[in-house]
This record gives C-alpha cells, sequence and structure tokens, in this order.
C-alpha cells in the first residue's frame, strides 16, 4: 500500500543509501586532519546526501517504469510504481524528497556559499535527470561517468569544502576510490540487465561495450580503487582485498539474476571499503 512505511523504505532502496554515507564519512575524515569538525555542518551534509540519494532511487523508479524498462521479466528487486496507484505516489514522493534536500541545502550554502549552492543545484538535477527528462543520462550511457564524478569528487570534496572552506588536493585524491567502488555497483546493476535493457532501448555502457569488457570494467574500479588507497597513503583498506577479488571472479561467473548476489556483495565490499578508509584517513 501506498501510504504504508514498509512502502516508502521499499522504494528508498535503503542497500543503496551506503553509496551516500560512504563518500560523507571519507570527506569528514579528511577534514578531521586539519582540526575539529563542526558537528551540525556534518550532520546537515549527511543528511542532504542521504535525501538527494532517495530522490534519486525515487526518481528513478518513476521514470524507468513508465519507460517500461522494470516490466513483470525484471531480474533485480521489484520497482514499487508497478503497484496500482503507486506510479503518482511516487512522483509526488520524488518532489517531496527534493524540496527537503533543497531546504537542507540552504543551511549548508550559508557555509559553504556559492560551491556548495552549485554543488546541490547539479546534484539534484542529475538525480532527475539520471533516468528522466529529455536527455536520460543513464539511458545514454553516461550513468558511469555521473556516478563516478558525483559519488567520488563531488560529494568527498564537497563535505570537505564545508569543513575547511577551501579544497585539497588530498581529498581529491581520496575521492578516487570512494567513486570507482560506487560505479562498481552500478556496472553490476547494469551487467544483470543488459539484454532486458537493450529490449527497452536503455543505451546504458554495459549495453554498449558488451557483457565481457563490462566485467573488465568491473575488474579494473576494483584494482583501481586499491590502487589509489595506497597512492593516497592508506593500507588498511587492504584488508578486504580477499573479498574483493573474490566478488571479481563471482562476476565473471554469475549472469543474469545471479548477479544480484554480486550487486549485494558489492555495496558490502564498498561499504566495509569506505569504512576502513574513514578510520584510515583519522589516524
Amino acid at each position: 500500500m501506498t501510504g504504508s512505511a514498509g512502502f516508502w523504505l521499499s522504494a528508498s532502496r535503503p542497500r543503496t543509501l551506503v553509496a551516500a554515507v560512504v563518500p560523507v564519512a571519507v570527506g569528514l575524515a579528511v577534514a578531521r586532519r586539519g582540526g575539529a569538525l563542526d558537528l551540525s555542518v556534518a550532520v546537515a551534509t549527511l543528511g542532504a546526501a542521504l535525501l538527494i540519494q532517495i530522490a534519486t532511487n525515487f526518481a528513478n523508479d518513476y521514470f524507468d517504469f513508465q519507460k517500461g524498462a522494470d516490466g513483470p521479466e525484471r531480474l533485480g528487486p521489484r520497482r514499487v510504481s508497478g503497484e496500482p496507484g503507486a506510479a503518482d505516489a511516487i512522483k509526488r514522493g520524488t518532489m517531496v524528497v527534493v524540496v527537503l534536500a533543497a531546504l537542507v541545502g540552504l543551511y549548508l550554502v550559508q557555509h559553504g556559499g556559492w560551491p556548495i549552492l552549485l554543488i546541490g543545484i547539479t546534484s539534484l538535477a542529475a538525480a532527475i535527470a539520471y533516468t528522466g527528462g529529455p536527455y536520460p543520462l543513464a539511458y545514454h550511457g553516461l550513468g558511469d561517468i555521473f556516478v563516478f564524478v558525483f559519488f567520488g569528487p563531488v560529494a568527498v570534496g564537497g563535505t570537505y569544502l564545508l569543513q575547511r572552506g577551501v579544497l585539497d588536493p588530498a581529498v581529491l585524491l581520496a575521492a578516487v576510490p570512494v567513486g570507482c567502488l560506487a560505479v562498481a555497483i552500478l556496472v553490476v546493476n547494469n551487467l544483470r540487465d543488459i539484454v532486458g535493457d537493450r529490449r527497452v532501448g536503455k543505451r546504458t555502457l554495459a549495453v554498449r561495450i558488451g557483457t565481457l569488457a563490462t566485467r573488465w570494467q568491473y575488474a579494473a574500479l576494483i584494482g583501481g580503487a586499491f590502487l589509489a588507497t595506497v597512492l593516497v597513503g592508506v593500507w588498511l583498506p587492504l584488508v578486504v582485498l580477499p573479498l574483493a577479488c573474490r566478488e571479481v571472479v563471482l562476476v565473471w561467473r554469475r549472469a543474469g539474476a545471479e548477479l544480484n548476489a554480486s550487486l549485494a556483495g558489492t555495496a558490502r565490499l564498498h561499504l566495509l571499503f569506505g569504512l576502513l578508509l574513514t578510520i584510515g584517513l583519522s589516524w
């Protein structure tokens, strides 16, 4: 039912929210090296990141349903817009969450000025434009690039900027592994859906380059994340390297609905890696 807590919890796709939490945590860890954190700004930053992610999930649910990308043959978790009367509720919910994110953003703009205003506007626009609007990014193979940019340099760098008022090249380097693993989650999702996406004209990068190249892309993203942490000088995330290698092997072996397990595994890797990177940067 569209009024139930379970309906909205399902629509928010809670398993994906780690992708919003990790960049903020990493940005705060780097900022902590420069002194005490402004806790109220930190909480607001996390709140804004979560709201933007939820708005993106709602919008994706609605627009993919409208475009026929989530039919009965969908291999991934069910989308709630397919339920009777749910699509209009999700559309309204998206607008409500966007407004809430904008209100939190106004508080952050008071601390960060016009750069934060620019980040906020572009982030909210990307949340809708990812699957909606006249040129949906995900339908034209641009989703990978935008996920890397917004979950990497923009989110990590913006969090640091709010705390320190300037950008340090070190924080942008720390954002690279975060962005790589966020894209890796998307890559597994798109690999699973290649057949269905191709059928409805959703030209993701995976559809464009094919199954084999997409698996290589996944392996490169995982490897790039660990290489970047070594360049940052943080070794703690290497603890989960065996888990990462296992996920790469499994992505090469699995296909179709089997990749739902790899999707969960990659999200888990992202969380553990992000936690260890945050701890390592805080030392």
